[in-house]
């Protein structure tokens, strides 16, 4: 399939600067079966969009402060160099790749000073990416780089304005556990503690997977033909006991619906890696597109997505590229709100 296949028209005010408030009164476009039977609903209504014994599994990866404004010390005559960093991801206990801005005043063996005595030392360096070993390790580490950074939001975001202090708790969901990730698995942000209790009440069971999301989820397709994309590659984990309740729910009948494309991509990852489906510690760069076989996800809450992005993609996997294109384009005439801070989908290729 050709990439301009994925493409629509998105008017750029559709595109949402901040969350919803509450965050569970984001709107909800249903689009159900194969021939995408459309309902306007709001986030609030899952309950009931639901059945009991459906599972629904949320990524519970933690967002770092992940954006870092340092200096460079000065090389004989000349003076400091301010150096932005945006941490990529996780190398080792004390290791990250990250992109620097401007890189070009970054070599081998150089060391980058930040907030409150963190710092860094340029391991390597290629044409895309630097390496940093930083002076501490673990959770250590992540302390100082939240005490130190500021929250990583999307570039469509970026551009129009800079990140505040209201993004730290608007850019996390309330699964957050796991720290590990620099963007957040945004269709989680849409859940507030009146919602998970209203969904516990209606006997929809939760699980959680983690995968710790990088920059790649923000990176183009730059091919013509999407067969020769390269996928960027993420960590991802399912425990034995979460792939025990995933497994449990649909052999009873329920419905196992991820709550986003992260999780999406961890519980298929696993299915593929093992069977029977189990446990999975591993990174991951599957990639779905039209005429994949989904093997453990039964449907999908996800927000709207970027025209020719790899996760309209996935989506139209799931429920046919005529029927999601035909879905956006209702969401665009209803003026639903667009990509990381918006409105969400839920998708029930079986009604």
């Amino acid at each position: 399939m050709k990439l301009s296949d994925f493409d629509f028209e998105l008017p750029e005010e559709l595109i949402a600067l901040r969350p919803a408030v509450p965050r569970d009164s984001a709107r909800l476009l249903v689009v159900r079966g194969r021939e995408g039977q459309l309902e306007d609903r709001s986030v609030r209504d899952l309950p009931e969009l639901l059945n009991p014994g459906d599972i629904l599994v949320a990524n519970d990866t933690r967002v770092l402060r992940a954006a870092l404004l340092g200096r460079r010390p000065a090389r004989g005559e000349g003076g400091d160099v301010e150096i932005e960093v945006n941490l990529n991801s996780r190398l080792s206990p004390f290791e990250w790749s990250a992109f620097a801005r401007p890189g070009k005043r970054l070599k081998e063996g150089d060391t980058i000073v930040f907030a409150n005595g963190l710092m860094a030392i340029v391991i390597a360096k290629s044409a895309a990416e630097v390496r940093l070993g930083f002076n501490r390790a673990g959770d250590e580490l992540d302390k100082a780089i939240d005490a130190a950074g500021n929250m990583p939001i999307p570039p469509y975001i970026a551009s129009k304005r800079p990140a505040d202090e209201q993004d730290s708790s608007d850019y996390q969901t309330l699964f957050a556990r796991e720290t590990g990730s620099v963007a957040a698995p945004t269709a989680g942000l849409h859940f507030t503690p009146d919602l998970l209790a209203r969904l516990d009440a209606s006997g929809i069971a939760r699980t959680a997977v983690t995968l710790h999301v990088n920059a790649g989820t923000f990176l183009p397709v730059k091919v013509d033909d999407i067969a020769d994309h390269k996928m960027h590659a993420e960590h991802a984990e399912l425990s034995a006991e979460a792939a025990r309740a995933i497994t449990a729910s649909r052999a009873s009948g329920g419905r196992c619906i991820p709550v986003g494309t992260t999780a999406l991509r961890t519980l298929e990852s696993a299915a593929a890696a093992a069977d029977p489906f189990g446990p999975y510690s591993a990174a991951t760069s599957i990639f779905m597109t039209p005429g994949y076989k989904f093997r453990v996800a039964d449907g999908l809450m996800t927000n709207f997505h970027l025209p020719k992005s790899t996760l309209f993609m996935l989506v139209s996997a799931m429920m046919g590229l005529d029927v999601m294109k035909r879905a956006y384009a209702h969401a665009v005439r209803e003026r639903y709100r667009f990509f990381s801070y918006g409105d969400a989908c839920l998708l029930l290729p079986n009604g």
